[in-house]
């Protein structure tokens, strides 16, 4: 065979060292924050044969890369999505058309040039970031070509890719050490380019003096002898085309899945062959014998095992794996369980990162797990069938969901949730199981969520769920780092929920749910606070607490210190006339039945997107009932005349208002705000969330406006800069700034305890818009002010580089209480 591939004429061509751009596909856009996506309707139709019954993006978009359907609806002449904020990584995509009879036509854009070459639906695109700069493109990289050669196992001519590095010299005298990748079945050898990117890891590993110069060939052994298409094919054409070394210390080997089986077994058939073994998701097929650990010792310095999460289907042989290689006696490194990843790129990315960087005599300060990888040390034993009715959470976060054998006969199954990472939903395609239930494993989630099922695309409450009576959507708590607020608190230490019924007028009987706080006293002298909190269009009384967690938000505030101790009244709104169900039916009857005050001072109303709106026009139209007013993406659908601007100012101590920077009533709530500035009525925006039009962001609304309310606020003092605060102080980008001022109590005593975040506000015609961190001078420092004893006041240096000129405002946060505002000017 080597006579054969050195008789053929080898063809090296430069090629493309990544995937096609982005741009490539027209329907795709992004700023900063979003991607967007505009398929014209037209094309969709002549693509697909038909109108489709929905068209929706497909990427591994949703919790921890999990492939997922986000829906493009009708907008316009397009079909249009946004996603966003993404984490920084690479992403792959397709359109799917799912067509009235429940098939699926699945495309990219005509034209667009095929970026994964064994999916050839798919595009992708990278997002950038500090935390994958290590797999970013770089100017001074080295350079990939493809080779071809005739194979004679596989009986067909084939394609290696070889990266070589910068500076590569084919005369110089010492031959470059040189690491074989494997691709798996399914796969080709460009998806090493195409989705691991392994061009870019080995430019930044050799750029940063990380790993050694070597040269990488990329190929696919996949054949009914592999070990034969690697040694008397890859390796031969290789040698001919490239300088490189045919000394085993200077040959490397490793793979994915099944490239990784074949790796191995090729490290028991052939030890010695290659001094550095890898393998990424792999397995053996039968234990390796004492002998055979003898001569792999003997001729291996490195074989080390890589492997992802329960997710991984390799999860279980790598345990036998290792239990194999211990008993065997043979010498191996495990870099530990990947605890974000199962058999993706995304693993196998980290795993060629880790590997390259050991090769050749690079020095290497770990030789254990990576950082934050755990032990395998047992196999794992997904939830038996039948045996799930709510969903399954494992210890690392690992969820299952699982129907019942009711949706049999359907064609699909999706599981619909607020799993974007701005709260938006995606649905995640079910598998059914050969008994007719539908099964889906994903992971590792953290924090709350809320889902439905899909069922041939008709929207389906999880028939299991018998706590959530009021709302189609199921609850799902992941304890883990994130949404601390929302979850449970220990049993017996939280607030309570009860049910109060009132009369509702013309003898209808209505209901409201009610939080009074932990340690309640219907008799103490003192009356407590109550915030009246309303729920949005086609929603009720019921979903504050089944969708919104509003319980557990009110238990942790108060368990935190972070409220006073409040009764939350949540009525029902539908169908009413609502100031007059308020005022003569909710507020005479919660006075009634709980010990809270009457005084607007210690009232509070506050409500999301419809409730939002009734709590504008009862703030507008009765002013001086509610000193305290929250809009959760609220608006005025028309502006009231003869509003008593003198009486809603001194009637209300905090009006604070909220919108998610994608939520459908943003441009609602600009105009909103415009006219209230116009009309010289004070109020806040609390900056525009990162979010939609759901929970996401009225949960975190809430979480925000609670603090404020009935507390006695902070004054401020002596603030440094401006001096007038009225727009005309002047800051110049690019210099430090540093932020003082003071803080007194309702008694005005000095405050030193507290910590007051600032923020910077962009503004446009006037009003608000998005609130970011403002960032400070010191590195790795975050945007609070810290009190100096030396001083006896706050300072907060702040770094103005970067800035874009124009009006802004600079906002320094109590957290609880009002936010002291300081309009500037930024040239």
């Amino acid at each position: 065979m080597t006579s054969l591939v050195a008789a053929a004429a080898l063809v090296v061509v430069s090629v493309a060292a990544a995937a096609p751009a982005a741009a490539t596909d027209t329907w795709h856009s992004n700023d900063d924050v979003y991607h967007y996506f505009k398929v014209p309707q037209s094309q969709a139709s002549s693509i697909v044969g038909g109108t489709p019954a929905t068209l929706e993006l497909e990427a591994n978009i949703g919790p921890s890369g999990t492939w997922s359907a986000l829906a493009l609806d009708p907008s316009g002449s397009d079909y249009a999505a946004n996603v966003g904020p993404l984490e920084p990584g690479l992403y792959h995509y397709q359109y799917t058309a799912t067509m009235p009879d429940r098939s699926k036509v699945s495309f990219r854009q005509p034209g667009s040039p095929v970026a994964v070459t064994s999916k050839p639906n798919w595009n992708t695109f990278f997002v950038p970031g500090e935390s994958v700069a290590w797999m970013d493109d770089i100017a001074t990289g080295g350079t990939v070509e493809e080779l071809s050669y005739p194979s004679a196992a596989a009986a067909e001519g084939r394609t290696a890719l070889v990266w070589t590095p910068p500076g590569y010299d084919s005369a110089r005298a010492e031959a470059y050490p040189v690491l074989y990748l494997l691709s798996s079945e399914g796969q080709t050898a460009r998806e090493w380019l195409e989705l691991g990117r392994a061009k870019q890891i080995l430019d930044n590993l050799v750029a940063g003096r990380d790993a050694r110069p070597m040269v990488v060939v990329m190929a696919d052994a996949n054949s009914a002898d592999p070990r034969a298409e690697l040694f008397n094919a890859i390796i031969p054409a290789a040698r001919a085309g490239y300088h490189i070394s045919s000394r085993p210390r200077s040959q490397a080997l490793a793979g994915v899945a099944t490239g990784a089986e074949q790796a191995i077994s090729i490290l028991r058939s052939d030890p010695g062959a290659f001094a550095y073994v890898g393998s990424f998701s792999g397995a053996v097929d039968s234990p390796i014998t004492k002998a055979e650990a003898k001569a792999i010792n003997k001729g291996t310095r490195l074989l080390r095992v890589y492997v992802g999460d329960t997710l991984d289907p390799s999860y279980n042989d790598n345990y036998d794996l290792l239990v194999d290689l211990k008993r065997s006696g043979a010498r191996f490194e495990f870099d530990g369980v990947n605890p974000d990843d199962g058999a993706t790129w995304d693993a196998w990315r980290e795993n060629l990162r880790d590997f390259a960087a050991r090769l050749f005599g690079q020095k290497v300060a770990r030789h254990g797990a990576s950082k934050g990888h755990r032990a395998l040390t047992r196999p794992y034993e997904p939830p038996a069938a039948g045996s799930i009715t709510t969903p399954h959470v494992d210890p690392h976060g690992i969820v299952t969901f699982e129907t019942g054998t009711q949706w049999a006969g359907a064609k699909d199954v999706t599981i619909w949730g607020n799993w974007a990472p701005n709260g938006q939903w995606f649905r995640i395609p079910m598998s059914k199981q050969p008994d007719g239930r539908w099964r889906i494993t994903v992971g590792p989630l953290d924090g709350y969520y809320y889902y439905r099922y899909v069922v041939d695309g008709v929207d389906m409450k999880d028939p299991a769920d018998t706590v959530n009576t009021h709302v189609m959507e199921s609850q799902l708590f992941v304890p883990g780092k994130t949404d601390a607020m929302l979850a449970d608190v220990p049993e017996g230490r939280g607030g309570t929920v009860s049910l109060m019924t009132y009369d509702g007028g013309q003898g209808t009987e209505r209901s409201a749910y009610v939080w009074t706080p932990p340690g309640y006293d219907a008799d103490r002298e003192a009356t407590y606070p109550v915030l009246y909190l309303y729920h949005g269009g086609g929603q009720n009384y019921g979903s504050w607490l089944e969708t919104g967690r509003a319980k557990q938000i009110l238990d942790n505030s108060y368990l935190s210190g972070t409220m006073v101790p409040m009764v939350v009244v949540m009525p029902d709104q539908n169908g009413i006339d609502f100031w007059t169900d308020l005022s003569r039916h909710v507020m005479p009857t919660a006075a009634e039945k709980y010990n809270i005050s009457t005084d607007p001072d210690e009232q509070a109303l506050a409500g999301l997107s419809w409730g939002g709106m009734n709590t504008l026009g009862a703030w507008l139209g009765h002013p001086g009932e509610f000193a305290y007013v929250g809009v959760f993406s609220g608006f005025l659908f028309s502006y009231p005349s003869g509003v008593d601007v003198q009486a809603v100012n001194q009637g209300t101590k905090l009006a604070r208002l909220y919108s998610g920077d994608v939520d459908f009533t943003y441009t609602f709530t600009r105009n909103t705000m415009q006219w209230l500035t116009s009309q010289g009525i004070e109020y806040e925006y609390a900056g525009t969330w990162v979010g939609p039009h759901g929970f996401d962001i009225w949960m975190a609304n809430l979480i925000d406006f609670v603090p404020r309310i009935f507390a006695p606020g902070y004054r401020f003092g002596g603030v440094r800069p401006p001096l007038a605060g009225d727009g005309s102080d002047i800051v110049k980008a690019g210099r430090p700034v540093p932020v003082k001022f003071t803080l007194t109590d309702a008694d005005g005593e000095t405050v030193t305890d507290a910590r007051p975040r600032v923020y910077l506000v962009k503004k446009t015609d006037g009003v608000a818009g998005n609130r970011v961190a403002a960032t400070p001078v010191r590195k790795r420092a975050d945007n609070t002010a810290r009190h100096s004893a030396a001083k006896n006041q706050y300072i907060f240096h702040w770094d103005t580089t970067g800035l874009a000129r124009g009006a802004y405002e600079l906002q320094i946060d109590p957290v609880r209480g009002s936010v002291h505002a300081i309009a500037l000017t930024i040239n």
